[in-house]
């Protein structure tokens, strides 16, 4: 394999490192604390909205513009940011996305109205689009081959154990505290991370040529590309995330953004394959490694934010849990998350990728299959149970597929490869949340209509149900009138918690086929050379 060609193998050199004379491992978890607090950020302002909505005075619905508008600002500059990364330097570039991210944060936390906060938003998702990109860029030039596993180990812990504790941390600071305390608190994070980004962090030297050489005839700016990403990814985004809310195509609002969405998208296709500079290098994605590694990482997004949302959401509505409780049932997890993760990043070194993605995958569809047991009657153990299996699948899917996305990919691209992975795992959110919602709406109207054709005055199950519970509430003080009504009342209220727990069901069936598509994706990954040593300068 040439040097190209390896790409991020065999052509790696110690001055693309961004460690300078400092240990690397410290330079990745340094570049790892802004990028964990950017993901905890998009799960705390979840578990919020309602004390958003209630502190500013307007609906739930409205309020949910809060999560859209910054969805929609981070997927544009996700999707520009490899781009944006070489033309402005990697460092540059992630300490002003640190420095726009904390600032809106704490204009935010300030916000005195919906408009406001809303503005705001959008301004803190134009700075965290950048930084896991930035960040997963550095450590791949950082570290030889090798030991990337290792070092997307640290990074792992950031982009997965964070939607984790999101739920948890963000139910317990609206609880105590204020909902203006999920923003504030990233100031201080946001300048801890700053310094120390700007003490040891370096400009790679090999980067900083490949910049001089990309502006020594003239920055030239992708103009028409940007505005197809923009509008495609905004629109794709915003259909996805307030689709549910709006019935669909059935809103002629989502289908215009709809619309929209897969004009530029087609249109960008053509456009960037022609392109000697293109603002995405969409080339990556015909390569068979990278393609399957897209591939898998947007099934990992849809399958790890997805359930991320409905397990806490099963145990509120059904269990009746707390924000609090419901997010400590995912806090095992995130345990067994950091447990592993060290010990995959090992591995990754060693066990071809392709292997580690099919136990991986068998894992996670394992534990949707395992939810599938749901009855009115689980326990806290068992929901955490759940989270702990599907825990211990993630860092099998997520460190290799990041190490082997970097295989066989020049290393002037691996900011473009960083982007397009990350827009994989946010898009791959977006649409398995999406995907989820649905299918439980959808679902409970299919059970709730099957179901409703056994609760009739003339099937004789129903008749002797009412009787039985009729007598029930006799025996506990009421007279014949009442009691009658409160059975009817019973059964109404028991049905409709089968509807629903029989459309989780169902849900999770879905995640579990998804962990198993990722199965057949990991095998077409290609083998990556394990003993390849570094190439030095």
């Amino acid at each position: 394999m040439s040097d190209v060609a390896a790409g991020g193998g065999a052509a790696w050199s110690p001055e693309r490192s961004a460690a300078g004379g400092h240990n690397p491992y410290l330079i990745a978890f340094v570049v790892s604390i802004a990028t964990f607090m950017e993901v905890l950020d998009t799960t705390i302002a979840n578990v919020a909205l309602r004390h958003i909505a209630g502190g500013l005075a307007v609906g739930i619905d409205e309020s949910t513009y809060v999560i859209t508008s910054y969805l929609v600002a981070n997927a544009i500059v996700l999707s520009i940011s490899g781009w944006l990364s070489t033309v402005i330097g990697r460092k540059r570039f992630y300490m002003i996305c640190v420095g726009t991210f904390a600032f809106a944060s704490l204009l935010c936390g300030l916000a005195w109205s919906l408009e406001a906060l809303v503005l705001f938003r959008i301004i803190q998702g134009l700075g965290g689009g950048g930084m896991a990109t930035s960040e997963q860029a550095i450590l791949a030039d950082s570290f030889p081959p090798a030991k990337r596993g290792q070092a997307f180990a640290i990074y792992g812990v950031a982009v997965v154990v964070a939607p984790v504790v999101g739920p948890t941390l963000g139910g317990w600071i609206t609880d105590t505290y204020s909902w203006h305390w999920i923003f504030l608190i990233n100031v201080p994070m946001g300048l801890l991370s700053l310094f120390l980004v700007g003490a040891l962090v370096k400009e790679p030297s090999g980067a900083e040529r490949e910049r001089r050489e990309l502006l020594k005839d003239g920055l030239r700016v992708d103009y028409i590309g940007f505005v197809l990403v923009a509008i495609g990814l905004g629109s794709l985004e915003f259909v996805l995330d307030e689709g549910q809310r709006k019935d669909w195509f059935g809103s002629n609002m989502i289908v215009g953004f709809a619309l929209a969405s897969a004009i530029c998208l087609i249109a960008l296709i053509p456009w960037e394959l022609t392109r000697k500079d293109p603002i995405v290098d969409l080339r990556l994605l015909g390569r068979r490694q990278f393609g399957s590694c897209f591939l898998v990482m947007l099934c990992t997004g849809a399958v790890l934010i997805s359930s991320t949302q409905l397990l806490p959401q099963l145990l509120q509505t059904e269990l009746n849990y707390t924000a609090l409780l419901a997010g400590l049932a995912l806090s095992p997890g995130g345990v067994v998350t950091l447990i592993l993760m060290p010990v995959v990043g090992h591995l990754v070194s060693r066990v071809q990728p392709k292997y580690l993605i099919a136990i991986g995958g068998c894992i996670v569809a394992f534990s949707m299959w395992h939810l599938t047991g749901l009855n009115g009657d689980i326990t806290y153990g068992y929901a955490a149970l759940a989270r702990i299996f599907l825990s211990a699948g993630l860092p099998f899917l997520f460190l290799p597929v990041t190490t082997a996305s970097y295989d066989d990919v020049p290393p002037d691209k691996t900011n473009q490869a960083s982007a397009l992975i990350n827009v994989a795992r946010n898009i791959g959110g977006s649409m398995g949340v999406a995907l989820a919602q649905t299918a439980l709406a959808q679902r409970q109207q299919f059970h709730q209509s099957r179901l409703v054709e056994h609760a009739a005055p003339s099937d004789i199950g129903y008749q002797q149900t009412i009787d039985t519970m009729t007598r029930f509430f006799q025996a506990q003080g009421s007279n014949a009138s009442d009691a009658a009504s409160q059975a009817v009342a019973w059964v109404g209220q028991t049905l409709q918690r089968q509807v629903d727990l029989l459309a989780y069901i169902d849900v999770f069936w879905m995640l579990s086929i998804i962990g198993l598509v990722m199965i057949p994706l990991a095998l077409i990954i290609k083998p990556v050379d394990l003993t390849a040593p570094p190439k030095g300068h």
